[in-house]
């Protein structure tokens, strides 16, 4: 049963009668009344988490569009409200996840409701919701009123955090990221729309786990063969970088292979890779069984820039720092090789932070970072000076010297909002007011402010692939809640 089109037909039988509801199945005679309005709080259900039944009712309100596959459950209702309302006078309004305004599932759904001429009309951005349920199961909500007609002005309604109370902005216009700037989708790139440096994956070993050691195997691969003390390295994936914790591997890529039969322990880890690859059901996997010395991917600079894929949604700042090669980055973290100080300072700044947080992904309610769509679409500034790259570069080095002030501490206490030192504070602050002028003068007196500037530069940087845009009218005064 199409759940969706069955609540549309009983919020109208309400209001306007059977002849209304009849013109939802298959009449083509005209409704003429007021307007019809379609609310609800629709299940918080994931695409990974849909029972079959669930994402059959999803695909067949989808129909052909391309990636529907990737859409959480309730896009169906935002789909089948803008479907609805393209024959009827019909306004609607939904309490969702704010999935549907983030990540990759923006371009897929409101790609399609922008076609269907589904226009914003007011919206709440980002706010925790708690029910009062054993339990108490918090979710990061938004709510998003929608319909054809085209307001002059749209009223939303922005959360300083997710727990305080909302400031109401009137706005020209509220886009598929609830921000007040132009209808642009962020798409995945394959490169950075800026000129700045290509960002890799780290090294997926694909090996069963039997390149990989703990401190105790290390220690104890050590003790029984010396040798292979050298070909053992640091492995680091996001929760190793985040939380200082030790990981090891056997990178056997420069190993002659007459030293690796002096190391007889390690020939056993390299004959059990062999064995797990070549029982995949995957030609993908079973084609490295021929290499079984090697990870699948070796990607390993001489100096890199580490960024975990997945953070805690606590933090204000998603710790990112400089590695060398005596630590091979795992396929859970990003790569930037040869990367400069400046560009350290830029991505660790509240302005990437921002863009990242609208952005990216959810991992439950971890933020998950995106080369594609985070990196590679993310509006660097264009032309700073010399002397505003050497500020960014100064204030940068300031975040360094206040991590260091704490050897023995994790970026996940230094960068936990209740334990941060006050002196890294300080330095981010500093930073990000030396970031924040790189773009412009007058500075960003909240994250919106932020996103509505970016938003528009993302704009000017897809201007040879989009239509001229109309100049945007300067916003109503704002009325406080």
């Amino acid at each position: 049963m199409e759940i969706c089109a069955e609540l549309a037909r009983f919020r109208i039988r309400r209001q306007l009668g059977s002849s209304a509801a009849r013109q939802l199945g298959s009449s083509s005679e005209s409704v003429n009344a007021g307007e019809i309005y379609i609310l609800g709080n629709p299940p918080f259900i994931g695409s990974k988490l849909m029972s079959e039944q669930q994402r059959r009712e999803l695909l067949a309100i989808a129909g052909s569009l391309q990636g529907a596959g990737v859409l959480d459950y309730v896009a169906a209702w935002y789909l089948k409200g803008a479907q609805l309302a393209g024959q009827l006078p019909i306004r609607v309004a939904f309490v969702s996840t704010n999935s549907v305004t983030q990540g990759e599932q923006v371009s897929i759904l409101w790609g399609e409701m922008l076609r269907l001429g589904a226009k914003i009309q007011f919206a709440h951005r980002t706010f925790k919701w708690s029910n009062e349920a054993r339990g108490n199961a918090q979710v990061f909500c938004i709510i998003v009123g929608f319909g054809r007609e085209e307001l002059p002005v749209r009223r939303l309604f922005d959360y300083a955090t997710p727990r305080s109370e909302p400031q109401e902005l009137k706005v020209k216009n509220i886009n598929p990221y609830l921000v007040d700037a132009e209808n642009v989708l962020v798409g995945s790139r394959q490169t950075p729309i800026s000129p700045v440096p290509g960002i890799n994956f780290g090294n997926m070993p694909l090996d069963g786990g039997n390149l990989l050691l703990s401190d105790e195997q290390r220690e104890e691969l050590v003790a029984k063969e010396p040798g292979a003390l050298p070909f053992i390295k640091q492995f680091m994936g996001a929760q190793e970088f985040i939380r200082n914790e030790k990981r090891w591997c056997l990178w056997l890529v420069d190993a002659a292979p007459s030293e690796l039969k002096k190391l007889p322990e390690v020939m056993k880890r390299v004959e059990a890779v062999k064995q797990f690859r070549e029982a995949s059901v995957a030609p993908s996997t079973q084609k490295f069984a021929a290499t079984p010395t090697l990870f699948r991917d070796r990607k390993l600079p001489a100096a890199y820039l580490i960024v975990p894929s997945v953070s805690s949604e606590a933090r204000r700042y998603i710790p990112i720092g400089f590695l060398t090669d005596a630590v091979v980055p795992s396929n859970l973290v990003f790569t930037i090789p040869n990367a400069t100080p400046y560009l350290f300072g830029v991505l660790t700044s509240a302005m990437h932070m921002g863009w990242m947080r609208q952005i990216c992904g959810r991992l439950k309610s971890d933020y998950r970072y995106s080369k594609d769509l985070v990196y590679n679409n993310f509006p660097f500034p264009p032309s700073p000076t010399p002397k505003q790259t050497a500020a960014v570069e100064a204030a940068a080095a300031q975040v360094l010297t206040a991590r260091a002030a704490f050897p023995a501490e994790s970026l996940a206490t230094l960068y936990d909002p209740l334990t941060m030192p006050p002196a890294l504070v300080r330095a981010h602050a500093a930073l990000d007011r030396a970031v924040d002028a790189c773009y412009r003068p007058a500075p960003f007196p909240t994250e919106l402010s932020r996103l509505e500037f970016l938003f528009q530069a993302y704009r000017q940087l897809q201007a040879p692939l989009l239509p001229a845009a109309a100049p945007r009218a300067s916003r109503a005064p704002r009325r406080p809640a």
